[in-house]
């Protein structure tokens, strides 16, 4: 019998993209840090990239692979319709199916003990807990908290939205039981512990004891109060603790009876005894998480007053308790859905590392000047107080870099000419697998991916010669990765034969199969997604062109237009079109960038 399985399914979700690993590239002059250290522990290495968030994280995943400790996403909610007929479905899959090429990256990216929160409505909520069930496991569901955004109400709907959930799901959860950190305790919850009879280990609180209605015959023995009143529990009832536990107890002068020691037996539960914090809830009033009119109203409006604020910032009381729990000062949070930067501003106040990924201009008119007044100390809104935030610290800005393969004028693919020898060899490095690192001795080394197998970018078209020259370099202990336009004076199988520590492939035919090219934009606002192009009109019969107007297909443009190769030849000497829309069929089509590069060509 085939084993089947619970799965969510929707149009498309066999789609999935064939994403380019791009290089980061930094921009120093948007870069920020302190003028001055504020204490040993600022960290100045957080990254704050501009770019498509999907290929962001496609660009982070070769080096942050299993090293996320903290992942906090406000995704887009899904609450607009881009498509006339929302009820076919279309709409709510292109959501679910970029959700889920962003979710199984970040799963990558997350470290054994990390976790992930996701902030999201009730329209979208329930289909991603079950996406995020079939990629990370339902045994590694932790919670969903009910976060009160809104503490008003709305009269101009049915129902009133006050909260939105937020989604936990960790990597293990076996290990994130062992790692997570309780919540401190509150004032008012320290006030439950009293000391009433001056007992000198402290204030205390009745434990697990008293009565209960379930119970054995063990459980219904007498007591003898030091009023010397003999008591049991009501009838029906039970304590709550055996008589070996109870004697334990009153030894250690861990039992209180009431003030003139007539009353009931109540066993102590020291503060002091109790784990350092309490187990967190899932219900967070604004009061604790704080709410989007709080962050609006109360921090961003001040910190930033001449920029308008996003319409639902999430306060940074919010990122904090999520911080609080799930991570530790120095561990690595990543946003890739940035926003207005509350991730991290929360992350650098708390000391723990952060990248951010946002791709509209809010990077710019937002993210950076709220971390700017963070750095500088001068945000004193939101956590700053509570986590005695002074400033310090600093980023690096980057931005992704073009697409590596691009087409030429006449369609053959070719290297992108906004790269230069430095990125084309880093590019190809990841491409392959390895970390780039170039060596300031060995002019060969650009990279490593062991401490004996390395990686060599050029665009020379090298000879035997130099392959020669070259292998004997690099010596029969260690491997290299040569990455040539071309190579002469041997076929591959000959190099490999001739030149067992060399493995030569060429460019840029070793990546043309690789990923989608040119694709810079995998957003996640349906609502902006173009409409497709409504069908072709049917072509007339033959001979009903000329009665209406319109061309025949063996005439003009058309007959242009089916031209072969062979035929175009005769039609005389027509040069390649300088627009860069195509060239003339009359032209015999230039040769491929593939074929240039053929392996039948290294001679």
């Amino acid at each position: 019998m085939t084993k089947q399985k619970l799965e969510l399914t929707w149009i498309g979700k066999e789609k999935r993209p064939k994403l380019e690993p791009r290089i980061l590239l930094e921009d120093p002059d948007k870069s920020y840090h302190a003028r001055h250290r504020v204490s040993e522990n600022d960290l100045f290495d957080n990254r704050l990239i501009f770019g498509d968030n999907l290929l962001a994280l496609k660009a982070l995943e070769q080096e942050f692979s299993g090293k996320v400790k903290c992942v906090f996403i406000d995704p887009p909610y899904n609450t607009g319709s881009a498509f006339t007929h929302y009820d076919d479905g279309l709409e709510h899959s292109i959501w679910l199916g970029l959700m889920r090429d962003r979710l199984e990256i970040i799963k990558r990216l997350l470290s054994e003990d990390g976790s992930l929160w996701i902030t999201i409505d009730d329209n979208e909520c329930h289909y991603l807990k079950v996406l995020c069930d079939e990629i990370f496991g339902r045994a590694n569901f932790v919670s969903s908290f009910a976060w009160e955004k809104d503490k008003g109400r709305r009269n101009d709907t049915d129902i009133s939205s006050a909260h939105d959930h937020v989604l936990l799901f960790v990597k293990n959860r076996d290990i994130w039981k062992k790692v997570r950190n309780p919540l401190p305790r509150t004032e008012s919850q320290k006030a439950r512990y009293r000391n009433p009879d001056n007992d000198p280990r402290g204030p205390w609180l009745q434990g697990d004891n008293g009565t209960a209605k379930s119970g054995g015959e063990s459980l219904l023995y007498p007591i003898t109060l030091p009023s010397g009143r003999v008591v049991l529990p009501p009838k029906g009832n039970y304590w709550r603790f055996s008589k070996e536990s109870f004697e334990r107890a009153r030894a250690e002068g861990r039992v209180y009876f009431g003030a003139n020691g007539d009353g009931m037996p109540l066993i102590k539960r020291y503060l002091t005894d109790v784990q350092d914090g309490v187990v967190p809830r899932t219900w967070w009033p604004a009061e604790e998480a704080g709410s989007n009119q709080s962050a609006k109203r109360d921090h961003l409006r001040k910190l930033l007053p001449d920029i308008e604020p996003f319409s639902t910032p999430k306060p940074e009381e919010l990122l904090r308790l999520i911080l609080h729990i799930s991570t530790n000062a120095g561990d690595l949070v990543l946003d890739s859905f940035a926003g207005s930067g509350t991730t991290g501003a929360v992350a650098h106040k708390m000391g723990r590392r952060w990248i951010m990924v946002e791709l509209e201009e809010s990077c710019h008119t937002h993210i950076i000047p709220r971390l700017k007044k963070v750095i500088n100390g001068e945000d004193p809104g939101g956590i700053t107080k509570a986590v005695g935030w002074q400033g310090g610290g600093g980023f690096r800005y980057y931005r992704l870099a073009p697409t590596l393969i691009v087409n030429d004028r006449w369609g053959n693919p070719v290297i992108n000419p906004e790269y230069n020898a430095a990125m084309l060899a880093e590019a190809l490095a990841k491409l392959e697998g390895f970390t780039y690192a170039p060596s300031e001795v060995l002019w060969w080394q650009h990279g490593h991916s062991s401490e004996r197998d390395f990686i060599y970018v050029t665009t020379q078209n090298l000879s035997a010669d130099q392959l020669q020259a070259l292998s004997e370099e690099v010596g029969a202990d260690r491997s290299l990765l040569v990455c040539c336009s071309a190579f002469r004076g041997v076929t591959a199988a000959q190099a490999a034969e001739r030149w067992p520590n060399l493995t030569l492939k060429k460019i840029p035919k070793m990546v043309l199969a690789r990923c989608e090219w040119g694709h810079d934009d995998y957003s996640l606002n349906v609502a902006n997604l173009p409409m497709a192009p409504s069908p072709p009109a049917p072509l007339p019969p033959a001979g009903e062109g000329r009665k209406t107007g319109m061309p025949s297909p063996q005439a003009g443009e058309g007959r242009k237009a089916k031209m072969l190769p062979a035929q175009a030849e005769e039609g005389g000497n027509h040069s390649p079109s300088d627009t860069g829309q195509g060239y003339d069929l009359c032209q015999a089509r230039p040769q491929r960038t593939a074929d240039l590069f053929d392996e039948s060509d290294d001679k």
